[in-house]
């Protein structure tokens, strides 16, 4: 089983792993990603409350800097932008899979982060920001585990890139990192 990651990001880059990470977050505090992108950058406030497992598994992949330099390979306009693939297919994933968090009916809404999958229980690092009405309308059969909370703005344009075959954005849009804040 993997260590847990250093909170202060100290961590080596690492994109694979034998097993799912050990409870490393405290759910009864609060944590928040910053995530920088070739196209500005967001903050999302994550959910530790409603998606324990779900956040724990984002926050210790961020502190490992699994997330850096990889792209969103998957955009479509009022639907959803999709990274967190090493491989930037949508095939590739972190070397384990874990079990869903489902929501409740009727909470995605634009901004949401939610957790991208090949059915239940195979949550692995790819994840989805929801940028539109066909978003919002999704049934609850992924992992809610956050909400942009500044730069919603670049959701919108992020959506809006021209993208070729397979909704591949024609230019790569890159995640260059991802900082989290516990508080």
């Amino acid at each position: 089983m993997p260590e847990c990651p250093p909170a202060d990001g100290s961590s080596p880059r690492q994109t694979s792993f034998d097993a799912e990470f050990p409870m490393c977050i405290d759910p009864s505090r609060s944590y928040v990603a910053e995530m920088s992108t070739s196209m500005g950058d967001l903050t999302i406030h994550l959910d530790p409350t409603g998606a324990p497992k779900t956040v724990n598994n984002f926050v210790s992949l961020a502190r490992h800097h699994y997330y850096d330099g990889l792209i969103f390979h998957r955009v479509i306009q009022g639907f959803v932008c999709q990274g967190g693939c090493p491989e930037g297919s949508g095939t590739g994933g972190p070397g384990y899979r874990f079990e869903d968090e489902l929501p409740s009916p009727g909470r995605y809404e634009l901004g949401s982060l939610a957790m991208a999958n090949a059915g239940p229980n195979t949550n692995g690092s790819q994840f989805f920001l929801i940028s539109g009405s066909q978003g919002v309308g999704l049934p609850p059969q992924y992992a809610l585990f956050g909400k942009v909370v500044s730069g919603l703005d670049i959701v919108d344009a992020m959506e809006k890139v021209p993208t070729g075959q397979g909704d591949r954005p024609v230019e790569d849009l890159v995640i260059n990192s991802v900082t989290i804040t516990e508080s």
